[in-house]
């Protein structure tokens, strides 16, 4: 039996809430003053409190800061007659569950009380997955993909050649950088990054090479660049594929000759710079186009790193979304301990164009958004939240035409792998369910490996099937 209580002085009140509220499972219990209802907390430990903020006794932002003494993680709605802007965000920022204006709309606050009494069940027992601590910086996955990745890594990093680490945006091909680096012998040096597409063209040059003074028109001192303040550690030239022809040549020379000479000087300055560079762009294709040069690509993949999208490893989402909760925990005052299983289902069914680093920005708004100890769908972005699979997926699974054209309306891009998924996705599941689940039986009538069969189960996030006994 959940117990909700409700904190108000109107008797009304009380007694339209007590009848709206009360349900099978559901015990409501009422309270005129601050003092009282603070007295029924502390004897009967409630699942959630419904609270007003004009009290007899005392104000209901000071009773919230008394309950947040009794019980910190109890789920507190507050409600109010009397709306301000600065009673709105002082209830949110000490930690409310809900804030909502009076007359309250019954079915919203319905759902408001169910989601707090869900929030209080779970933080009561019900099996969730536990945030461990994380590390800023740190690469995080477990997948077949990842495993590859760690082992190009320790394979690469104790030699001091030059490493081209290849990736969609948002894949974390600086934290590969940097794990390099710090796996390296020149780990007790210097680590600098550079963006080369966030630079204009005309500063990429300074900022790499530096300038003497008077070089150009605002040089009025010598300034190192990049290249040189690196010296003894590792430069990591994000973005290689945006770099201008004439500073592809110069970084050529460097690399072939290890020296190199400051805008606007004569005298030429040897290097000793480990070099990484990363980039989301096919460079083969840049190469074809005329657009980059192809003895740099040469001199840039000694060895490559290929970086997967998360797409392609959605089963590393579960430890991504722990460690980024951890830090964000610290970052952002929050206390989460635990995940909602519903949380980590929604998000393994999202496409992730945006990639780990979408991911980064998701997790970083549920938790600001977050009250009390689990992380709930309900906290997520609405783009997550509100959509249980994407459009294409609810509709017809053999109109590809169809998902194509709406595709193609929509401005999509990466359309041959998401029909394929979408096809794969279909045919996995009906014929695990048609098999009970087998997986040796699956594999054998799609006509594929169980290895395969595995990959592409948890590639799609496809949910397990409970095989029969039979």
């Amino acid at each position: 039996m959940s117990r909700l209580i409700v904190i108000d002085d109107e008797p009304n009140v009380l007694y339209s809430l007590r009848q709206a509220l009360s349900r099978d499972g559901l015990e409501v219990e009422t309270a005129q003053t601050a003092r009282q209802g603070l007295g029924q907390i502390r004897q009967t430990t409630p699942d959630a409190v419904i609270l007003d903020v004009r009290l007899p006794d005392m104000s209901g932002l000071e009773a919230f800061d008394k309950i947040r003494e009794v019980d910190p993680q109890l789920p507190v709605i507050v409600i109010t007659a009397f709306a301000t802007t600065e009673t709105a965000i002082e209830a949110m920022k000490r930690g409310a569950f809900e804030y909502l204006l009076k007359p309250v709309d019954l079915r919203q606050l319905r759902r408001v009380v169910a989601q707090a009494l869900e929030v209080s069940r779970h933080r009561h027992g019900q099996p969730e997955a536990d945030v461990v601590e994380g590390k800023p910086g740190e690469i995080v996955g477990q997948s077949a993909a990842m495993q590859e990745v760690y082992k190009a890594i320790g394979r690469t990093a104790p030699q001091d050649v030059t490493v081209l680490v290849v990736g969609e945006s948002g894949t974390g091909k600086e934290l590969v950088a940097r794990s390099l680096h710090q796996h390296s012998r020149r780990a007790s040096g210097p680590f600098l990054a550079i963006n080369c597409a966030a630079i204009p063209e005309q500063l990429l040059e300074s900022e790499l090479f530096g300038h003497e003074k008077g070089a150009f028109t605002g040089a009025d001192r010598l300034r190192p660049g990049k290249f040189e303040q690196a010296s003894g550690g590792t430069l990591f030239l994000d973005e290689i594929g945006d770099m201008s022809p004439a500073t592809q040549a110069k970084v050529l020379r460097l690399l072939q000759e290890q020296r190199f000479e400051r805008l606007g000087g004569t005298t030429t300055i040897s290097s000793d710079v480990r070099l990484i560079a990363a980039t989301n762009q096919d460079l083969d294709a840049q190469v074809a186009a005329g657009r980059f040069r192809r003895d740099l690509l040469y001199r840039l993949n000694g060895f490559t790193i290929h970086l997967p999208p998360l797409r392609q490893r959605l089963e590393d989402i579960p430890d991504l979304v722990q460690h980024f909760v951890s830090l964000f925990n610290r970052e952002h005052g929050k206390s989460i301990r635990s995940i909602h299983p519903e949380v980590i289902a929604r998000l393994q069914r999202h496409d992730w164009p945006g990639n780990v680093r979408e991911l980064q920005s998701a997790i970083r708004f549920a938790v600001v958004n977050s009250v009390g100890e689990t992380l709930t769908v309900e906290h997520l972005p609405a783009h997550l939240r509100d959509a249980e699979r994407p459009p294409t997926e609810r509709a017809n699974p053999l109109d590809i035409l169809g998902m194509v054209e709406d595709m193609l309306a929509r401005g999509d891009s990466d359309i041959y792998r998401r029909v394929n998924d979408l096809v794969d996705r279909v045919v996995i599941e009906r014929v695990l369910r048609h098999v009970n689940g087998n997986q040796v039986h699956a594999s054998e009538r799609l006509g594929i490996s169980r290895t395969t069969l595995r990959s592409r189960i948890q590639m799609l996030g496809i949910p397990p099937v409970a095989e029969s006994s039979e």
